[in-house]
């Protein structure tokens, strides 16, 4: 499997819910509920990724179950709990020209307006207000750092992002 046909993970199976084969999920999707958008689903189980179907779901208090076709008893549920939910790349939206998959970002090369390479995205960081680029300094940074915060406000701070050639360019002063 290439690097793009990596499984996504969007969430887990919790612990087995009821005498039925019911199990609660643990979604990493920006509504809890969004991860039964996809299907099928992918699990990893026993070292290896196996496709499973949602037979049905529903809200349990403030859990969400699901009950995975072929899985009957709470003792084939006990032997899920913890494994990932993943899709393919392929089974994600496609999303307009200015939104973008946190994926796709990791690794993006950063550079200010005036040409500095600040570094290279390493992580998304999810806050209240806006996801912030934290990108990884050269080695041998002009300014000692080891790594910089960037916020992800289009047009303010992030002025270009460019997936085909993994660039992208910002207007941020690089000894910040």
């Amino acid at each position: 499997m290439s690097s793009n046909q990596q499984p996504i993970v969007l969430g887990k199976l919790g612990a087995s819910h009821g005498i039925k084969g019911w199990l609660k999920i643990t979604a990493y999707t920006d509504s809890v509920e969004g991860i039964f958008d996809y299907s099928p689903w992918l699990i990893y189980d026993q070292g290896k990724w196996r496709e499973v179907k949602v037979s049905q779901w529903r809200s349990q208090g403030k859990a969400i179950i699901a009950e995975l076709e072929g899985v009957t008893s709470r003792e084939q549920a006990q032997m899920l709990t913890n494994c990932e939910i993943a899709i393919m790349p392929e089974q994600m939206k496609e999303l307009s020209d200015d939104e973008f998959y946190h994926r796709d970002l990791i690794g993006c090369e950063v550079t200010n307006s005036n040409g500095y390479n600040m570094g290279i995205v390493d992580q998304i960081v999810e806050t209240g207000s806006n996801d912030v680029l934290l990108v990884k300094a050269n080695a041998k940074d002009a300014f000692g750092k080891a790594e910089r915060m960037i916020p992800f406000v289009p047009e303010q701070f992030i002025l270009k992002v460019d997936l085909q050639g993994k660039q992208i360019t910002v207007d941020w002063d690089p000894d910040f």
